[in-house]
């Protein structure tokens, strides 16, 4: 029944014009089944009738939730944003303010009637779903917020919760939280508050166990737990839930109250508990589960936990049937299923080799790895060896760290029992940091694997033929799953080290510019006369460090951060300890202070960057064209360089300036007449002044850029480009991109072949 619904919502959100007429099918097909179950004349012809009518109901439920919202989207959608357009929006702020690719990103629903320049009394009272993204957010931001975001307007992907994509110029709290969520700010901002006093890493760690606020934990920290698959554990989740709800029941239970009292009780904690940590996928989820449980109790009939699970996923898709594409509630689920299903299997196998207590620690992270790794390397195309030894490791202190972090939390209005709460939290918060830092460090933690649904289909047969070996089967079964287990083992193999040494054989030895495939943002590499400087290090640790190693760069003796979004310094710990000298812009937030310090505290040596500053480059030449003294911190800070001489093909790196920006660079800066190679700016957004491009005349124009939901590059700025005879290299459809000049002839190399 679960899956029946899932596969409809998931269905009827990728197509919505066609909601209300497959709702309107699947209600007469539900009702039809009824009448057969009703008229069957053996229970086994009823009971399949019935079944097939619930699962129908079911489904035509969640295709009627997404056609009724369709007016109010589609009145949303009108508005001309295919370009991007600048508007106001007003709203109430509904999900986490998380740390994004390039700043800061929440869920918020905006009144349709307030859309841009709208006034319509129709829509008066409806809102809609929108994403809100910004480099920066006031400190009074939080779940409950009534904001007024000023910026451009683009559609999603379909399939996306949101009805549109903000990029703001300017968020403005015009109400700060309310009532309970007032309360639930004042407890997480307390809790952040005496935690962030304590030492690093843990003490940043604490409030990710408690209420999953993960805005203390460093970059660092960040990669570490992702790498040793710890990073669940600074995501609320069932375990959490049933901590709270058991530990409300029980003290329920101790004051001898009635059966239903203690229900009461317990939802009243869960309910309180979502309110706290934000209601993320997983958190309602397991909030759903956890209430459909009490339920059961409250009248005497408590169900299987699987049977709970799957009501609870129907339920919830139901309820909102955009969760059918979020990875976070599908990961979720699939662990919930696997520690439901498979987690005793497991355990019953291992304990023919080992003793029972250290087979029962171990199944549980092993079948949530095994049911979440598919769907994990979708998104990360790589595996953790020893992430069930990190989770068998940390077990003891997160619940204890949980526990006593939401302690903390919950007495933030009594200074001194809080302030001693924490500092006992920031013990397993340790353990749990310094468990990932050690895991993550260890040579061959993570192995590269196929990427997209070539990888999912791989990892799910090898996770299979692992069970079929472990538990306890027919003969037949194991040998089956040794025979896949080790096909795909060939294929990863052939795929990932193999593929390794033939990439680097084909890799040509005398490369001069190197623009790495590091997802959506920036990281480009010069070298010449054996010196090696980096422009940016894009979003993610695990990628730069992948491109280095494939480039064989150990050093880095020049580091350009153009400015400090996410998306071109996120991977600045892949290269603490190994830079020479920084080149950075200016800085606005905490965040870009503490990035330049790390790099400081591993040996390099900063340097606040102005236009005029130059140095040399081996036997090449870098200048600095921009910013200038007073610049703010932004995109049109970026630090602009151009690299001439030597071996190095005439090169110019544009940050990510906006068309503005690009204008008074130009009119104040001594360009070039041409320049072989101009990194685009920004990604190729539509943001350009095609007068710096037309005035610049690149002959190689390059786009580093992945996945986004910008539309970056856009297609005026590729017409506009290919206007000018540019040839145009995207990273995202070639992969590395490298460059250098033969006999005064430039040549480039890419890793895949463009469509």
């Amino acid at each position: 029944m679960a899956a029946g619904v899932w596969l409809v919502a998931a269905l009827m959100i990728l197509a919505p014009a066609c909601a209300g007429t497959v709702a309107v099918a699947l209600w007469i097909a539900a009702v039809a089944a009824l009448a057969l179950a009703l008229r069957a004349g053996t229970p086994h012809p009823r009971a399949a009738a019935a079944l097939v009518a619930v699962v129908l109901a079911a489904s035509a439920a969640a295709a009627t939730q997404v056609a009724a919202a369709q007016p109010a989207r589609e009145a949303a959608a009108s508005l001309p944003v295919d370009g991007g357009r600048a508007l106001v929006v007003e709203g109430v702020a509904v999900g986490k303010i998380e740390r994004g690719g390039d700043g800061r990103r929440f869920d918020a629903l905006m009144d349709v009637a307030r859309l841009g320049t709208r006034a319509d009394a129709e829509w008066e009272g409806t809102s809609i779903p929108v994403l809100v993204r910004a480099s920066a957010v006031p400190a009074a931001l939080d779940l409950g917020a009534r904001v007024r975001v000023r910026g451009t307007a683009w559609r999603p992907d379909a399939g996306d919760r949101a009805v549109l994509v903000v990029d703001a110029a300017e968020v403005e709290v015009i109400d700060p939280p309310s009532g309970v969520f007032a309360v639930a700010s004042a407890l997480r901002r307390g809790l952040l508050d005496r935690a962030v006093g304590l030492p690093a890493p843990g003490g940043g760690l604490i409030a990710g166990l408690a209420v999953g606020d993960t805005s203390a934990v460093t970059p660092e920290l960040d990669g570490a737990m992702k790498a040793s698959s710890l990073s669940h554990l600074t995501a609320v989740s069932g375990a959490n839930c049933a901590l709270v709800v058991a530990l409300a029941f029980g003290g329920a239970a101790l004051c001898r109250v009635r059966r239903a009292v203690r229900v009461l009780v317990g939802l009243a904690a869960l309910t309180g508990f979502v309110v706290l940590v934000s209601p993320e996928p997983s958190v309602v989820r397991a909030a759903a589960m956890a209430a459909i449980a009490m339920l059961g109790l409250l009248l005497g009939r408590p169900g299987a936990g699987l049977s709970l699970l799957t009501t609870a996923v129907v339920v919830l898709l139901i309820a909102d049937p955009w969760l059918a594409l979020s990875l976070g509630f599908a990961l979720s689920t699939a662990a919930t299923g696997a520690l439901l299903v498979g987690a005793g299997p497991l355990a019953d196998g291992m304990a023919r080799w080992m003793p029972r207590p250290l087979a029962l620690g171990i199944s549980v992270p092993l079948a949530a790895q095994l049911a979440c790794g598919p769907l994990i390397v979708l998104i990360s195309p790589q595996v953790s060896l020893y992430g069930v030894l990190a989770n068998v490791v940390a077990a003891p202190a997160a619940p204890v760290g949980t526990v006593l972090g939401l302690a903390a939390c919950l007495a933030a209005g009594v200074p001194a029992l809080g302030a001693g709460l924490t500092a006992l939290a920031w013990l397993p918060a340790a353990w749990i940091a310094a468990t990932a830092t050690m895991i993550s460090a260890v040579p061959g933690n993570a192995i590269p694997w196929p990427e997209g649904p070539g990888g999912l289909v791989v990892l799910a047969v090898v996770g299979a033929a692992t069970a079929a070996l472990i538990v306890r089967t027919r003969p037949l079964l194991r040998v089956s799953g040794a025979v896949f287990l080790t096909g795909a083992v060939v294929i990863v193999v052939g795929t990932g080290p193999v593929a390794d040494i033939v990439e680097r054989s084909r890799m040509p030895a005398d490369w001069a510019i190197a623009a790495c495939d590091i997802g959506q943002g920036d990281a480009v590499l010069i070298r010449s006369g054996g010196t090696v400087a980096l422009v940016d290090t894009g979003p993610d640790p695990v990628a730069l460090t992948r491109c280095l190693q494939q480039l064989s760069i150990d050093r880095i003796d020049l580091l350009v951060l153009t400015h400090f979004d996410h998306d071109h310094d996120g991977g600045t710990p892949a290269v603490v300890g190994r830079v020479d000298v920084v080149l950075h812009g200016p800085t606005a937030a905490p965040d870009d202070e503490r990035t330049l310090r790390r790099l400081d505290e591993g040996g390099a040596r900063l340097v606040r960057t102005v236009a005029g500053m130059s140095g040399a480059l081996g036997d090449a030449h870098w200048r600095a064209l921009w910013p200038q003294n007073g610049t703010p911190a932004g995109n049109d800070g970026s630090v602009v360089v151009e690299v001439t001489g030597g071996d190095v093909p005439s090169s110019l790196f544009l940050g990510d300036l906006s068309a503005r920006g690009q204008k008074t660079m130009a009119a104040r800066s001594s360009l070039r007449t041409s320049y072989v190679v101009v990194k685009v700016a920004h990604h190729g957004s539509a943001d350009q002044d095609p007068g710096l491009y037309a005035r610049i005349s690149p002959a190689v124009a390059l786009v580093s850029v992945g996945e986004n939901t910008y539309g970056h590059p856009r297609p005026e700025t590729l017409d506009m480009l290919t206007r000018l005879g540019a040839r145009i290299d995207r990273t995202d459809e070639e992969g590395l991109v490298v460059l250098w000049a033969d006999a005064d002839a430039l040549r480039i190399w890419h890793e895949r072949t463009p469509p």
